[in-house]
């Protein structure tokens, strides 16, 4: 035990202890059928193998948010929204595409909050008959306005090979590393993005 350990009472152990960051993994769909759970648990489970982070599912449904200009502001789930979102150091958003863009309840929640999103990072792991390339390239110029730092990697899966029957979800595992490799960048950056909060 070094001499200001001694004083203080800490031991080295304490000294060199880091907090873990606190990464949502947040489901981009509400609609009946929709596949995004299976997403992001999947995700999800790949992440909590890593115990680099604290991980948890973030799902917009459960938040019941109006859409904005249309509510009094006043409603539970946009305080709900707002907490959730400051306790988070970066995100995995799971983006399914529709009509060549991100779905409204996902483009409601962004634009939900604002001062919440600044200064961290994102994932993105998307899916569709392109692999949601479009959805996601939509949602990185959003992201760039609210000061949200979005990683290079980005898995992709498709309808065509990662759903059987376009429904259920059976990812190759090619994707496992691709994955890894997002996370990796999203906590890398969401440290660093946190000494300016």
């Amino acid at each position: 035990m070094g001499f200001f350990s001694r004083i203080f009472g800490a031991t080295n152990k304490e000294e060199h202890q880091v907090e873990k960051l606190n990464i949502g993994i947040i489901l981009g769909s509400t609609r009946q059928g929709r596949v995004s759970p299976e997403v992001g648990n999947w995700v999800k489970e790949m992440a909590d193998k890593r115990g680099d982070a604290n991980y948890e599912i973030v799902d917009i449904a459960d938040y019941k948010l109006p859409f904005v200009g249309e509510g009094t502001g006043e409603e539970p789930g946009l305080k709900a929204w707002s907490e959730k979102l400051s306790s988070l150091d970066g995100f995995v958003f799971i983006v399914q595409e529709y009509n060549h863009s991100i779905t409204g309840v996902l483009k409601n929640a962004l634009d939900s909050a604002r001062d919440e999103w600044n200064n961290k990072a994102a994932g993105i792991v998307s899916y569709g008959s392109t692999g949601g390339a479009r959805a996601a390239e939509h949602l990185r110029g959003i992201l760039g306005e609210l000061q949200v730092a979005d990683v290079r990697v980005h898995p992709t899966l498709s309808l065509f090979t990662d759903f059987e029957n376009f429904s259920q979800f059976k990812p190759a595992d090619l994707h496992q590393d691709n994955v890894n490799q997002m996370l990796n960048q999203v906590l890398a950056w969401s440290g660093a993005l946190k000494t300016l909060r």
